[in-house]
């Protein structure tokens, strides 16, 4: 990297790295640096009439000197403590370079020090640590964005939502909270995890690359598997996979991992996400409803430590049990149709008719049908945990028929704050109606549906072989999260959440520059000064671009030849050709 693409302070901090390994101190010391407390235990376990020794380390997020005292506040994993550190305390002998020179003007906000010294409490009552001795862990030459608070206000925010999440590891350093929330999405995962396996099920691992993108319906990503010279899918769903298991003699299996759907976008969805699949057998969906009210009760408890979470207006209840309401019985509620009698016709007539809708077209087959008109009608007015049972067959090709309402199946979604959290059944487990679930499947991807289920002929046959009774369910964890921590946006529970690429200022190359006879060094000089197209100096008098790269080379002090009025007019005549 050229030293004039980086900023002033960019520049500086460099320099004092330089200097810092000058003076013999290494900025990057490999040697362990044993801490025996953090920020939030010293502030916490504070005594009066103790004087407790402690060695802590972080990151420097404020300094006030004052001459031969200073302040600091550290930052470490669990919080903020401050530091006070003086001259004569950590230069005991005659040499005060270590805070003269390298802590008051080699050391920069977020650098990462180590602190041995004392638990006290200053004249303000605050209690900080009186520094012995300061090591100097690792030197950053990039200045953070600089966050203040006044009467817990916040000003001069990193608060840009592509920004943060393009950059989560400052997002995580100088936004209070960001950290919390995915503390918590820890504590949901292990939770769950801690729930699944006290109940006496397996967790498992199944292919992240599948030759058919099963178990769900949604366009997958697709890539080469060079080896084989096949079509790979990254897995839209892991139910199919996880069955086979069933087949195959677990009482009970799970997965948490991601999958990936190929599709659009916005705050409830991330082409990228993580779901958790549970299936278990001789268990039915009533069964299941039961174990899931109870398993996200568990969950809001221990990361809320109660029952109830805010989510913007809405304060939502876990607590069990939860409404269960049969999708038609929902949709003739809200839109006053009864569609449990009705074809596939009647039914696009009423969505097109008399429900105005512009989001069905004549590729739909019956259960697209009631699924959008729920979506478009319904789904948004289930504030409370409600289950939505009773799904008609024709939506659910992987689903075991109702044991008393035809052309029912025993499915459910669980919604809560207007979103889908959770989706499961009584399992499909005949394995002849499997197949012309299938087949009717294909019937719609030849009618131009692409997101209809392929027939996975594998899977098929282990059915064939027998699978006992199963319920299963798949629950979309970034969206728990979302309603765990009340936050309103999926981006904000993922740490790493798929972003358009990064805009760029557009430049020409050095290749391009070199044309018109521009040495490498001096296209460096030529951004710095505003020049970024070769353009750009199209319409620059010689004497005055001489003038202007001029005062570059003097400002960051360059050793470079400064080329004559004869070849900077050469520059500007063939960037005009």
């Amino acid at each position: 990297m050229n030293i004039l693409e980086l900023s002033e302070q960019e520049i500086g901090r460099r320099q004092s790295l330089q200097e810092l390994i000058n003076m013999g101190i290494d900025p990057y010391p490999a040697a362990e640096f044993p801490t025996n407390a953090f920020s939030e235990d010293i502030i916490t376990d504070f005594k009066e009439d103790e004087k407790r020794e402690v060695v802590i380390a972080g990151r420097m997020m404020t300094r006030r000197v004052m001459g031969k005292a200073s302040f600091v506040e550290l930052q470490d994993s669990k919080g903020r403590v401050q530091v006070y550190i003086t001259r004569d305390d950590i230069c005991p002998g005659e040499d005060k370079d270590l805070y003269n020179k390298v802590f008051k003007k080699l050391l920069d906000i977020g650098d990462f020090i180590g602190i041995k010294g004392f638990v006290f409490k200053t004249q303000t009552g605050e209690v900080s640590v009186h520094a012995q001795e300061v090591t100097l862990l690792s030197k950053s030459i990039k200045p953070l964005p600089i966050v203040k608070y006044k009467d817990g206000v916040a000003y001069d925010k990193f608060d840009d939502p592509e920004l943060r999440a393009r950059q989560r590891y400052v997002d995580l350093i100088v936004n209070d909270g960001v950290k919390d929330t995915f503390l918590k999405r820890a504590t949901v995962i292990r939770t769950m995890r801690k729930y699944f396996d006290e109940a006496g099920y397996t967790e498992v691992e199944t292919p992240t690359l599948q030759s058919i993108p099963g178990g769900a319906t949604a366009h997958p990503f697709i890539t080469h598997f060079n080896a084989l010279n096949i079509d790979m899918y990254l897995r839209i769903a892991t139910e199919l996979y996880l069955k086979r298991l069933i087949v195959g003699g677990l009482e009970g299996v799970y997965e948490i991992g991601k999958n990936f759907r190929n599709e659009g976008m916005d705050r409830f969805h991330n082409p990228e996400f993580t779901l958790l699949e549970l299936y278990v057998q001789y268990k039915d969906y009533n069964w299941m409803m039961n174990f899931t009210e109870h398993l996200l009760e568990t969950i809001c408890i221990a990361v809320n430590g109660t029952t109830e979470v805010q989510n913007g207006d809405n304060v939502i209840s876990f607590k069990t049990p939860y409404r269960r309401l049969p999708i038609l019985e929902a949709i003739q509620e809200k839109t006053g149709f009864d569609l449990s009698d009705k074809d596939r016709d009647e039914i696009y007539k009423i969505a097109t008719e008399d429900l105005k809708m512009e989001s069905v077209d004549e590729t739909f087959g019956k259960g697209k049908l009631i699924d959008e008109i729920f979506g478009e009608f319904c789904e948004g007015s289930f504030i409370q945990p409600t289950f939505i049972i009773d799904y008609p067959v024709e939506m659910s090709p992987l689903t075991k028929k109702h044991r008393s309402k035809p052309g029912l199946t025993e499915r459910f979604e669980l919604m809560v704050n207007g979103k889908e959290l959770a989706n499961a059944y009584s399992e499909l487990n005949d394995p002849i109606d499997q197949e012309q679930r299938f087949i009717d499947q294909m019937k719609l991807a030849d009618k131009g549906d692409d997101e209809a289920m392929v027939i996975d002929h594998d899977f098929l046959r282990a059915l064939q072989y027998g699978m006992p009774p199963t319920s299963g369910i798949g629950i979309g964890v970034d969206r728990l999260v979302m309603l765990m921590t009340g936050q309103p946006n999926i981006q904000e529970v993922m740490l790493f959440p798929q972003l358009k690429p990064e805009k760029k200022i557009p430049q020409a190359s050095v290749k391009e520059w070199a044309e018109l006879g521009v040495p490498e060094d001096w296209v460096y000089v030529l951004r710095k000064a505003g020049f970024n197209l070769i353009t750009d100096i199209q319409s620059e008098k010689a004497q005055g671009l001489q003038q202007k790269i001029g005062e570059i080379v003097k400002k960051y002090k360059l050793d470079y030849e400064k080329p004559s009025l004869e070849t900077i007019q050469s520059w500007i005549d063939k960037a005009g050709q």
